[in-house]
């Protein structure tokens, strides 16, 4: 059987716009007839996913494998991060938890990872006709070459040519693609087949000579620059313009920022509608007196609750609580409303701490993550959401926590919470809610369309690619893929 191409996404940077080029990839060689998939041995992210078969892996590859027309896999992602401190991560491989590791601890242990990843990418090469390998951060980091399992290293264990993706949208674009090529090895370099220049704005024109400069120098050709795409696909990390506080609009949707906030793509769909703000307020003074606010899924739960209750955040939210804001926590944000947290596995560093006791539950993290697809109808919501009854909800679970008095929803008066990540995202649901809180305020609906998320999903990949289509040399992409390195 014949074995998939494979071609590799660098970027000079974290955020160079690396998984969103995998995504349209994915997309364009879709459209044009072949099987293809993502592949990324190293995630580090706190936005996860659970698969069909009970496996997590990182979002980054799910979004792509839509994309791509396929299913998501944890063999598209073998190696998650998911950090818990500034200096460690919880390590999962092959999408189970695998332990938590210094920082330094992981770096002399991960070339004992190669099998599985190896292993994870030849059943999908012998799958596919082509992979679509999307590096990290940098291949440049000099202090992190030795045994690299991510970037070059990974290039070579698959024998892929490389794309080199600079973000000018930043400043220092040529910087970025000269000074990366000239710390690479020699047999590095020879693995860029062209570069890329992501997230252009202005007229190319001005750009061209230095273009030609840039040639001059790595002898690397160029193989598209790529407009800022505004597309809504969710995007991998923290560093998402997502998470900038934006302005109030008729409906205010306040998320608490948490140190270690994950899976905030879960509140995606309310950025949808034009007339609600979807804001990330990381203190009380931007807080404010929104209509709604939610507190997210979080990695360190315990260390989170104390951060907010040290900057007064917490104080802020009870008061608005008592006063009937609806506050609504999401797996890590729900055990935080519950009355206890405990911890006697040391998941989280040991003890227990006190919760916002807003819901009648208590949580203690338990040895084994739960990690579940689920979905159901809503029943017995109560309150300002109880137009809710009677949709269908989808979505999955990840938590160390078990707690008491579970349900899909839990709720006190005007404090709901739930364990299930993308809860919102089914098709009416998110419109149920902010109906609700229009309504609330005494403010007309407008917008009368018919949302389909998944069509929506779909058009916004086919804009995406459409757009990398038309400024990237695909003639060139496709000679880079068939001669390989």
């Amino acid at each position: 059987m014949k074995k998939a191409q494979p071609i590799m996404i660098q970027g000079t940077m974290s955020n160079a716009g690396k998984s969103l080029i995998c995504a349209a990839l994915c997309r364009i060689f879709n459209q044009d007839g072949y099987r293809v998939a993502p592949f990324k041995s190293q995630n580090m992210a706190l936005n996860s996913f659970i698969t069909d078969e009970g496996l997590e892996m990182g979002r980054a590859q799910v979004v792509q494998a839509e994309a791509a027309g396929i299913k998501p896999s944890v063999l598209m992602n073998p190696i998650l991060l998911k950090p818990t401190t500034d200096v460690g991560s919880q390590v999962i491989v092959n999408g189970e938890v695998r332990g938590n590791m210094k920082a330094s601890d992981y770096f002399r242990y991960k070339k004992q990872l190669i099998p599985d990843i190896m292993n994870a990418y030849c059943k999908l090469e012998a799958e596919n006709d082509i992979i679509v390998i999307e590096g990290a951060g940098s291949p440049a980091e000099i202090n992190l070459k030795t045994d690299d399992i991510v970037n070059m290293g990974m290039a070579k264990m698959a024998k892929a040519p490389v794309l080199l993706v600079g973000d000018i949208d930043r400043g220092g674009v040529f910087a970025q693609l000269y000074g990366t090529v000239s710390l690479l090895d020699k047999d590095e370099r020879d693995m860029i087949k062209a570069t890329v220049i992501n997230k252009f704005r202005g007229d190319k024109t001005i750009l061209a000579p230095g273009l030609d400069m840039l040639y001059d120098l790595v002898k690397i050709p160029c193989a598209g620059v790529v407009p800022y795409v505004h597309v809504d696909i969710d995007d991998e990390d923290s560093l998402s313009e997502r998470l900038s506080a934006g302005m109030r609009k008729e409906i205010d949707i306040a998320v608490v920022l948490l140190p270690r906030i994950s899976n905030f793509t879960d509140f995606s769909p309310f950025s949808r509608f034009s007339g609600v703000s979807l804001r990330y307020v990381k203190n009380l003074f931007e807080l404010g007196s929104p209509d709604m606010i939610i507190i997210p899924g979080t990695k360190s739960t315990m260390s989170d609750l104390k951060w907010m209750r040290q900057n007064g955040m917490e104080a802020e939210i009870l008061k608005k609580a008592s006063r009937g804001t609806p506050v609504f926590g999401i797996c890590g944000g729900l055990q935080m409303l519950g009355r206890k947290i405990s911890d006697p596995f040391n998941t989280e560093g040991g003890g227990e701490i006190n919760g916002m006791s807003l819901l009648d539950i208590e949580t203690v993290f338990a040895k084994q993550k739960t990690r579940t697809q689920t979905d159901g109808v809503f029943e017995g919501v109560k309150g300002i959401f109880g137009s809710l009854n009677g949709l269908h909800f989808r979505g999955y679970e990840i938590h160390m926590g078990q707690s008491t008095n579970a349900s899909a929803v839990i709720q006190n008066g005007n404090v709901y919470g739930s364990y299930i990540h993308g809860i919102f995202d089914e098709n009416d649901i998110a419109e149920s809610i902010v109906r609700a809180l229009y309504k609330n305020r005494g403010i007309e609906f407008n917008e009368n369309a018919v949302f389909d998320i998944r069509s929506y999903r779909e058009s916004q990949y086919d804009i995406l690619a459409s757009a990398v289509r038309e400024s990237m040399d695909m003639d060139l992409i496709y000679r880079i893929l068939e001669e390989g390195i």
